[in-house]
């Protein structure tokens, strides 16, 4: 058995070995370095700001991290709210536990009907989109919501179902500066992109759907 003092305190490069004295002794000082490099920058990164979001891509998880920062908010004590369009005939995880256990910190407004393919009719789907809006539109007026969760707004935008510079006008002129807007959904429009502070694409590797398996709850719901 090879014993620790074995073990030599450089590599064929010279540079010596994590676990070694020598090694333990650089990587101190690496750290060191970085720790001060980034302190510098966080410096000058003093300010607040309330961010719009937009989770987008066609991999999954756009919602999921949407609903992560609402239950964040939650934690903090924060108010929040969520308006879900599109899909809010689903009796999804996310919404039974916020109306059961957060209602007083978390407005919960399912707007939608369900997938277009589903509902079959452009006219209904256009006047709850439009019904959802203007519901987002009062929560995020209203200071008191740190945050508001817009979940699927971004197919609404895709299918025209909303009008797009208005959303963006609304954003960039009513939005209180200290609220977050969350907005999720594929197919993102480039001027929402624009003017968005944060923007994620969730890229598509594996999804079992392709191999069958259907959605199940606690994973998509």
């Amino acid at each position: 058995m090879t014993d620790a003092n074995d073990i030599p305190a450089t590599n064929p490069t010279g540079i010596p070995q994590p676990g070694t004295p020598e090694g333990d002794a650089r990587h101190a000082v690496k750290m060191a370095k970085k720790k001060a490099a980034r302190d510098k920058i966080m410096a000058t990164k003093s300010a607040d700001k309330g961010l719009i979001i937009v989770h987008t891509g066609a991999g999954k998880g756009k919602s999921s991290s949407g609903f992560g920062m609402i239950l964040r908010c939650i934690a903090h004590e924060m108010p929040c709210a969520v308006v879900q369009f599109i899909k809010g005939a689903w009796q999804t995880g996310e919404r039974r536990l916020i109306e059961e256990h957060f209602a007083d910190l978390c407005e919960f407004h399912a707007m939608g009907e369900g997938f277009t393919w589903e509902t079959q009719d452009r006219a209904r789907d256009v006047a709850m989109a439009e019904k959802g809006w203007e519901k987002a539109k009062d929560l995020i007026r209203d200071p008191a919501n740190r945050m508001v969760l817009l979940d699927e707004i971004n197919i609404a935008l895709r299918y025209d179902y909303l009008d797009i510079a208005a959303v963006v006008q609304f954003l960039q002129t009513e939005k209180p500066a200290s609220t977050h807007v969350v907005m999720t959904g594929r197919n993102a429009k480039e001027q929402l992109i624009e003017i968005a502070d944060l923007v994620t694409e969730m890229t598509l590797v594996k999804h079992p759907f392709r191999s069958g398996i259907k959605a199940q709850p606690g994973v998509e719901f």
